[in-house]
């Protein structure tokens, strides 16, 4: 229309939208009715009446007809939480439903917030994080590119001697292992590391007492504040004599402060100089012992690709005679080390990282279907609510003003929900942690928790009230006010429905997807267990040899535990059967291609190992006794003859060390790293030269109960060796920790589906709640009409049932595309069944249908004469 210019100069911006709107709605109706030219001239008369102070942009809008003070933003804002508190008292059960939602939602949120955070700052406590690495060495071998961190001492000194300019610190460290720490007659066992001086520097340990320099005495030890406290109690530690493994007598030089539970070196109680395990400068110098880890620290000018590229081939130059020709040495920042610490093929393929996007992704998901909650019984309410916001309106109010009233609702119940949420998340953090294996804290005093949860509040209550703002402020007053026209009905009638149902989509699909996830972590988890291992785990003990004294003495060791009766049998070996410490490249055989190599674990047992563990023999026999020559044998396992490709491999020969080991027999594949993964080549061995002892393996006497044998192994070890505790392990316990990861990330994640189909449900409850209350006359007339309860139960249930099954359809490609990725981290893994997607389609619309039958036959059982009085 050609008078639209000057209605857009005249009113004010805020109401020229709706006025314009208005009109335009009326001139088409009268189009129809009367025709053009009568509907311009009725356009032009209402357009000129409009033409009033109270609507022009250059006069105060609002109150100004009844000479009203302009309030203050204090008074506004007043005003919005007294109608707020007002209407949230008003409409009890659905305020409530909003808060219990919000606050359940926001808990989950939290929680996971503090879970990401502490992954995310894992290894922060060092205070030169982003410039430490470790050194590790791509092998390309036989089977694929393997990634190694074991590496030899001397290029320690090689590191620091020829890039000086790169590195600040380059220092050698053994891994953390076990060791009696011994003061009198206090004895513990406690993880240690054994390292160069500069380590505390590198680690940037703090000390409580003495100096970090304290590790330059090559007989000192830096005790941890905890362990200091077991040994000495009050007492100054300093200069107090020690014993490491019954071996090496060392005086403490400091104490630093316990390593927190989100250190890479969280375990490490003791550091005690590396020298001490080096008996003369040939084997400090051995370059074909691969036993310790490399740490450093570049100078603030270099950066991790470019050294990377620098000693790639340091490795190679010094130790060609030892078949490493394909090695190839990188740094591995520290920062990437708890997130990132999985190589396929040479080749960085993330690790934790993708559980914390998945908890982050959840955590969303699950405030994001609490607000859903809040927007749909909002915006279902919107009929109830048309009419205060057209009088809002026709007495002055403007949109903005309306938006600032719900946006008010929206942030006084996610107040309400947020002071909630605290106290959920301080009440449930306990066992949290303990699910978790964490040890997340509530930051209370400090500045930052504060900030961040008001932001999140505020972000919270801004996502929530954003539809709802927008969706009843936009009502039109002239329409709202005509009552019950055609023109409300298209305003909230069933089209308004469609973005609601679309929420309740989204709902129930990450909660489908929750499940559906939940189920195949689970599954996963039993498909390993359920794994053939290769061995009995039944009655089967280890200990550790860490001291001289049983090392020295296994033989009286064994005739006397033989002799209780409470042991069937026992053996020795380099590696615990759940594990294997020791591995080898440069074995050669017939017909083996001589520019590939192929690593192999390798252990040492005795004769007796076998028959205490229950391996099973598959060709030729096991070692013995009685044969001399066994000491010159191998048995394979399966994994090892088919790396080789032998046809036929007892009797054949295999070169190792210059000397040649005939193979006696060939083992059944036994699980002895992870689960998940395939099992390792491995050779085993009898010759003690190659190979020392490490573990004790018992073999419990069946009709002898566990309570009844443990006090006499310790009796018996309490006399070999005094002066260490008696400590043992079973071998299904030690089995079964190789599964916590996993049972962890699957217990969170069905607590996190749980509650997400909780929210949903909540959700849905308040909606078939209200539509029950919308439609109770059409339910009393039908009901007079003879229709029956199933039929009304039908009639309200029907389309909720119709939503879940569409979040299904939506959910399942969804949940089996990301599932299908999380199972590719497992070589050993399950496939998807379609089974799974069945189950939880019909666990989805089982558990609405309940939610939903609850309001259904409430209402349908409700007296037809009370329903139609009612209205």
């Amino acid at each position: 229309m050609k008078i639209t210019p000057l209605l857009r100069w005249l009113f004010h911006p805020d109401l020229v939208e709706e006025l314009e709107s208005d009109l335009d709605e009326l001139f088409q109706q009268r189009v129809k009715l009367m025709g053009l030219r009568k509907a311009r001239w009725r356009y032009l008369k209402d357009a000129l009446s409009l033409v009033r102070p109270s609507l022009l942009k250059w006069k105060p809008v609002v109150y100004q007809y009844n000479n009203y003070p302009q309030p203050t933003n204090t008074t506004m804002i007043r005003n919005y939480v007294k109608i707020a508190w007002r209407n949230l008292v008003r409409n009890k059960s659905y305020s409530a439903i909003n808060i219990v939602g919000l606050s359940v939602g926001m808990t989950v949120a939290m929680l996971i917030g503090l879970w990401v955070y502490d992954e995310l700052s894992f290894n922060s406590y060092h205070q030169n994080h982003d410039r430490i690495a470790q050194v590790l060495e791509n092998e390309t071998l036989e089977n694929g590119v393997q990634t190694f961190s074991s590496l030899p001492m001397p290029l320690s000194q090689e590191l620091r001697t020829k890039y000086p300019n790169d590195f600040k610190y380059v220092v050698a460290s053994t891994a953390g292992f076990e060791q009696i720490i011994a003061y009198q007659d206090k004895k513990f066992t406690k993880t240690g590391n054994y390292a160069e001086a500069e380590f505390p520097d590198l680690m940037t340990l703090k000390m409580i007492k003495g100096t970090r320099s304290g590790l330059k005495d090559p007989n000192s030890v830096l005790l941890s504040e905890s362990v200091a406290k077991a040994l000495f109690g009050d007492a100054d530690p300093l200069q107090k004599a020690v014993k490491i493994g019954n071996k090496y007598t060392v005086q403490v030089t400091g104490v630093y402060e316990d390593l927190p539970h989100n250190s890479a070196f969280t375990d490490v109680t003791f550091v005690a100089p590396i020298d001490l395990l080096f008996e003369n400068k040939e084997d400090r110098n051995n370059w074909r012992s691969s036993s310790f880890d490399i740490f450093t620290q570049l100078n603030p000018n270099s950066r991790f690709d470019d050294v990377s590229v620098k000693i790639k081939d340091l490795f190679r130059k010094n130790a060609e005679d030892e078949n490493r020709t394909r090695s190839a040495l990188f740094l591995h920042p520290m920062n990437q080390w708890h997130l990132y610490s999985t190589f396929e093929n040479g080749v960085n393929a993330g690790g934790r990282i993708q559980f914390v996007w998945l908890f982050s992704i959840i955590g969303v998901f699950v405030l994001l279907l609490a607000c859903i909650n809040f927007m749909n019984l909002s915006t279902a309410r919107s009929q109830k609510r048309a009419k205060e916001v057209g009088i809002r309106k026709a007495i002055g109010s403007q949109r903005g003003q309306l938006i600032g009233q719900f946006f008010s609702e929206s942030f006084l119940v996610v107040a309400l929900s947020f002071g909630l949420s605290l106290a959920f998340v301080w009440f449930i953090l306990p066992y949290f942690n303990e699910v978790a294996d964490k040890q997340l804290v509530m930051h209370w005093t400090d500045a930052r928790f504060w900030i961040f949860s008001i932001g999140f509040s505020l972000f919270t209550g801004i996502v929530a009230g954003s539809y709802p703002a927008l969706y009843l402020s936009s009502f039109q007053p002239i329409k709202v006010l005509k009552g019950h026209g055609p023109s409300l009905r298209f305003n909230i009638g069933r089209f308004a429905s469609i973005p609601r149902k679309v929420l309740v989509v989204m709902q129930f699909t990450v909660s489908v997807t929750l499940i559906i996830g939940t189920i195949i972590v689970f599954r996963q988890i039993q498909f390993a267990k359920n794994r053939p291992i290769g061995y009995s785990r039944e009655g089967l003990i280890n200990i550790t040899m860490n001291t001289p004294e049983i090392q020295g003495n296994y033989d009286a060791v064994r005739n006397e535990l033989l002799a209780t009766g409470v042991v069937a049998d026992m053996g020795e070996s380099s590696s615990p059967i759940t594990g294997i410490w020791s591995s080898a490249n440069n074995l050669d055989w017939r017909g083996k291609d001589p520019n590939r190599a192929a690593s192999f674990g390798t252990i040492l047992v005795t004769p007796d190992f076998g028959k205490v563990v229950g391996w099973k023999i598959k060709e030729g026999r096991e070692f013995s006794r009685q044969f001399t020559s066994d000491s010159s044998t191998f048995l394979l396992n399966e994994a090892a003859v088919k790396l080789t490709g032998l046809k036929n491999p007892v009797g054949e020969i295999i070169k190792w060390h210059g000397k040649n080991w005939k193979v006696l027999g060939v083992v059944k594949d036994m699980v002895m790293t992870s689960p998940f993964e395939p099992v390792t080549p491995t050779v085993f061995m009898i010759d003690s030269k190659e190979r020392g002892f490490n573990i004790i393996h018992i073999k419990l006497n069946p009709t002898v109960s566990v309570r009844e044998a443990l006090p006499k192994l310790e009796a018996v070890f309490k006399k070999i060796n005094p002066a260490a505790p008696f400590e043992y392990r079973f071998a299904d316990q030690e089995y079964t920790k190789k599964f916590a990861a996993e049972e962890r990330i699957g217990t969170l994640a069905s607590i996190f589906a749980i509650l997400a189909i909780f929210i949903s449900c909540l959700g849905l409850f308040g909606l078939s709640s209200f539509m029950a209350e919308q439609r109770i006359k059409e339910i009393g007339v039908r009901k007079v009409l003879g229709a029956t309860v199933p039929n009304i139960v039908s009639l309200l249930s029907r389309d909720f049932l119709l939503l879940v099954f569409i979040a299904f359809l939506v959910a399942s490609p969804v949940a089996w595309y990301t599932m299908d990725k999380f199972l590719q981290a497992y070589k050993y893994r399950i496939a998807i069944e379609w089974w799974v997607f069945a189950l939880t389609g019909a666990l989805a619309i089982g558990i609405a249908l309940l939610t939903v039958s609850f309001q259904s036959i409430k209402a349908a059982l409700m007296n037809p004469v009370t329903s139609l009085r009612s209205e």
